[in-house]
């Protein structure tokens, strides 16, 4: 009897190891995943690709810049990204800092998000992505910009 019970839990702990690893290694795609989709999003700004834009946000993206400007939708959210860069030229970088899932479909990913202007000042911020997956691949559905204020 108490050899059967140590076999039972043995493979019961086996069981379990086997699925964890399988949802890690899933987690794991779905983490690179949204980190290429964040890439995704830097280039298409760097670009101006409105095309890879409307491929990689959802049709109802809203957007609050740290201007206090919201857009909504993703109409006003390409025009207002496409004229924002036009109005506020450099380089931007966006550094994943984390990624959160809040579900398998429904993640948080938070950036670093700078702009180095051609004066050579670096304007330093932070971005936050609500992503999903939609139609079989990852999309932006939220993005939060937030300027750290100075104290």
């Amino acid at each position: 009897m108490n050899k059967h019970f140590f076999i039972l839990i043995a493979l019961n702990l086996f069981i379990i190891q086997l699925s964890f690893a399988q949802n890690r290694k899933e987690e794991d795609v779905k983490t690179k995943d949204i980190y290429r989709l964040i890439d995704n999003y830097s280039l298409a700004r760097e670009k101006k690709d409105t095309n890879l834009l409307k491929a990689i946000l959802t049709t109802d993206v809203d957007q609050l810049v740290s201007t206090g400007e919201w857009r909504t939708g993703i109409v006003e959210a390409v025009q207002g990204m496409l004229r924002s860069s036009a109005t506020s030229p450099g380089t931007r970088t966006l550094t994943v800092e984390k990624i959160r899932f809040l579900d398998p479909k429904n993640a948080i990913a938070d950036a670093r998000y700078e702009i180095k202007n051609p004066d050579g000042t670096t304007r330093k911020m932070w971005s936050t992505f609500v992503t999903v997956f939609d139609q079989g691949k990852w999309k932006i559905a939220a993005i939060r910009n937030m300027l750290p204020s100075e104290q």
